[in-house]
């Protein structure tokens, strides 16, 4: 804080907060204090708009004077990530926001980046309809869920946000605003700006799917620049300051039910997976929690005492050793008409047998993370028939079971490791289990750390891909003004 306090003295700071408030308005601009951090990295300033044009007036005010520009929505996800090199302003979506209506029964709608993904469900729901996104940080932007690339359970049946994106509106380092979309859709219109510089950056940020070129292909509409668009997915604001999205929306679901079942290995939910997927129930999501199991003391009962009086099974009577409690649970949600959820939850009880349980309330653990601030937090992304192999590679590289939790069924899934443990120890236990996933197509990111463990490991591990999301960052932020360092490689 005392660096940045003594960037604000220096000659022209006055000029650039001036400058700012003539912008956004004289409430909505001021230097930056304690709490306007990026992983870390506390900013000068902090801007917000209030509507594209002045945002992109922003953006033209740090090109003029090499000021960069970090990106915020509501900050639940500011520390993942790497630290920028450095904040100079913070730009606050957070009256870039709104849901535009679009004609009764649409499929899509245009959002505002800084719209509350909560308030964006709520508003949807009054005309029965939904965004099939369901991202667990609680009060998240859409902005900054498609920024973060952010997905919940729902990602197993309609893949990540980025996978219902249709349009955007977004400012690049000039402060220029790009708009891609549909024909039809209300940001269909200019090209994006590698088409126009002559390039087609074709790299995902982080290591995502690479797109093919300028264009895309989307239920057979050839979409100018609609791949450029999804490179902001996941790029946490270093390639352009997302405005608006134009997403799929969907009808409601009618009926839902969550089926769960007690696993006591990974390897059983590998099979119980292959299992479900194999029956072709068609379901929404196939979540897994494998929380640390708490030892509680055991005490003796003999076969007379009135709790077993009756129970030939019971282990005081048999003498047999009992089951162990489970050490976690395996849900699958199923959505779609009453009675047709109801037929397929009968047959997914049958295939999980008797200890599975129909429930019509999520359990409490569904839809969020495994890991708490200050948590070193991993994302393991590998095969379904290897997610097992994943989770036996962690607990024997920590030496001991770590929290697991998430989408079983797509072979992604978040760990947490204890914020106290040293980063050497961490950097052990990632060597260890990217040497088992390597072997395996599948890769472990840290999402987030304590400071001296983001400045000690490598939080992506190996990206093939990085060359071309050099050249991406190169076509759309020539000039690393844009949350720089943010990407891998330091980009």
């Amino acid at each position: 804080m005392a660096a940045a306090a003594s960037s604000t003295d220096r000659p022209g700071a006055l000029e650039i907060t001036r400058k700012l408030a003539e912008i956004c308005g004289a409430p909505f601009a001021r230097f930056a204090g304690p709490a306007d951090e990026v992983a870390g990295r506390t900013a000068r300033w902090v801007a917000v708009p209030g509507g594209p044009h002045a945002a992109a007036e922003v953006l033209r005010l740090a090109a003029a004077h090499d000021l960069t520009v970090v990106p915020r929505g509501a900050g639940t996800k500011i520390d993942w990530g790497a630290a920028p090199a450095h904040v100079d302003i913070m730009l606050d979506t957070g009256r870039l926001a709104g849901v535009w209506h679009e004609p009764q029964g649409s499929s899509v709608a245009e959002i505002g980046a800084g719209t509350p993904l909560r308030a964006v469900q709520a508003t949807l729901e009054r005309t029965g309809r939904r965004l099939p996104v369901d991202a667990p940080s609680p009060g998240a932007t859409l902005g900054g869920v498609l920024a973060a690339d952010e997905a919940g359970p729902l990602r197993h049946r309609h893949g990540s946000p980025c996978a219902q994106l249709v349009g955007v509106r977004y400012l690049d380092a000039d402060g220029e605003l790009v708009s891609v979309g549909l024909p039809g859709t209300a940001q269909f219109g200019q090209a994006a700006p590698s088409a126009r510089r002559g390039g087609s950056p074709a790299a995902g940020p982080g290591g995502g799917p690479a797109p093919g070129g300028a264009s895309a292909v989307l239920g057979g509409a050839e979409v100018p620049g609609l791949d450029v668009a999804r490179l902001l997915c996941g790029s946490q604001g270093g390639l352009g300051v997302l405005v608006s999205a134009t997403m799929r929306v969907q009808a409601v679901p009618a009926g839902r039910v969550w089926v769960s079942r007690p696993v006591w290995t990974p390897l059983e939910v590998h099979d119980l997976v292959r299992a479900v997927l194999a029956a072709r129930l068609d379901p929404a999501a196939v979540e897994l929690d494998l929380p640390v199991p708490v030892a509680l003391p055991r005490r003796r009962i003999p076969a007379s005492h009135p709790s077993v009086a009756g129970r030939p099974d019971h282990p005081a009577v048999t003498g047999r050793p009992a089951r162990p409690a489970a050490a976690g649970s395996l849900v699958v949600l199923l959505e779609g008409g009453p009675a047709d959820v109801a037929e397929r939850a009968d047959r997914l009880t049958a295939l999980l047998g008797p200890e599975a349980v129909v429930n019509h309330a999520a359990p409490e653990w569904w839809g969020r993370y495994p890991f708490a601030p200050g948590d070193t937090a991993l994302r393991i992304e590998v095969p379904i028939n290897d997610l097992h192999a994943a989770v036996y590679a962690l607990r024997d590289a920590a030496g001991t079971p770590v929290p697991v939790r998430g989408s079983a069924g797509i072979g992604a899934v978040h760990a947490a490791l204890p914020g106290s443990l040293p980063p050497e120890r961490v950097a052990s236990i990632l060597a260890a289990v990217r040497g088992v996933l390597l072997a395996r197509q599948g890769r472990c990111v840290v999402v987030s750390a304590p400071a001296p463990v983001r400045r000690a490991v490598d939080l992506w591990g190996e990206l093939p891909t990085l060359p071309r999301l050099r050249n991406a960052k190169a076509h759309l932020d020539p000039h690393h003004r844009l949350a720089p360092g943010r990407l891998p490689g330091g980009l």
